[in-house]
């Protein structure tokens, strides 16, 4: 597709938008923004509520070592009540502190890359470090209903550093795996991160 194929295809997003008419935040701390919102629809119908939320976009990162082990993590995930297995991840940080970053915020303090951040979460969660990089993909982490973002990264010939620090809230155990091992947790449905799994389907292309 061409850019002009591309402005083509996109030519009836105006009159797709909603307007919003009025919002109210129900829940807004350091942690997340939390909001009931009333939409004006394209044939000036109105409707509520809606419900979005604002919170940290966030960095996962496919990570192989120099023998070609993928370094997974497992962790308890409140959400859904298991233990789970994923890419070392976390949130981007705001001035070195923690706290949602979202693509619309307007704050002039500065946060880190997502590069930074990849690089400091995969560090800090395994005791990895790499020095090849590559950018997969950025992409809304659930577009329905939040605005956040997930930046992937692939992070090959990763070497120990230093032993892991984690945050207070973390629990974790590092697994190093095989590609056939992850092909086969995803099979089994265990490998339970929709974007994790999206990510790893892009660094196999």
């Amino acid at each position: 597709m061409t850019d002009e194929e591309f402005k083509k295809y996109c030519s009836d997003e105006d009159t797709l938008k909603w307007k919003q008419e009025s919002v109210e935040h129900l829940v807004r701390d350091e942690w997340i923004d939390f909001r009931r919102v009333k939409y004006r629809f394209p044939d000036g119908s109105e409707y509520e509520p809606f419900y979005n939320y604002s919170r940290r976009s966030y960095v996962v990162i496919v990570a192989s070592d120099t023998e070609g082990n993928y370094l997974c993590v497992r962790q308890y995930r409140h959400g859904i009540g298991e233990v789970t297995t994923e890419f070392p991840a976390g949130g981007i940080n705001l001035d070195g502190t923690e706290g949602y970053v979202t693509k619309s915020e307007k704050d002039s303090r500065r946060a880190e890359t997502p590069l930074e951040a990849a690089k400091r979460e995969l560090q800090e969660e395994t005791g990895c470090v790499s020095d090849e990089w590559r950018h997969l993909i950025t992409i809304p982490s659930n577009a329905t209903i939040s605005d956040n973002y997930a930046y992937i990264y692939e992070a090959r010939n990763c070497r120990t550093a230093s032993s892991q620090k984690l945050d207070e809230t973390e629990f974790l155990n590092v697994r190093k795996l095989s590609a056939e091992d992850i092909e086969d947790l995803i099979r089994r449905n265990a490998f339970q991160q929709a974007v994790h799994v999206m990510a790893w389907l892009l660094s196999r292309r």
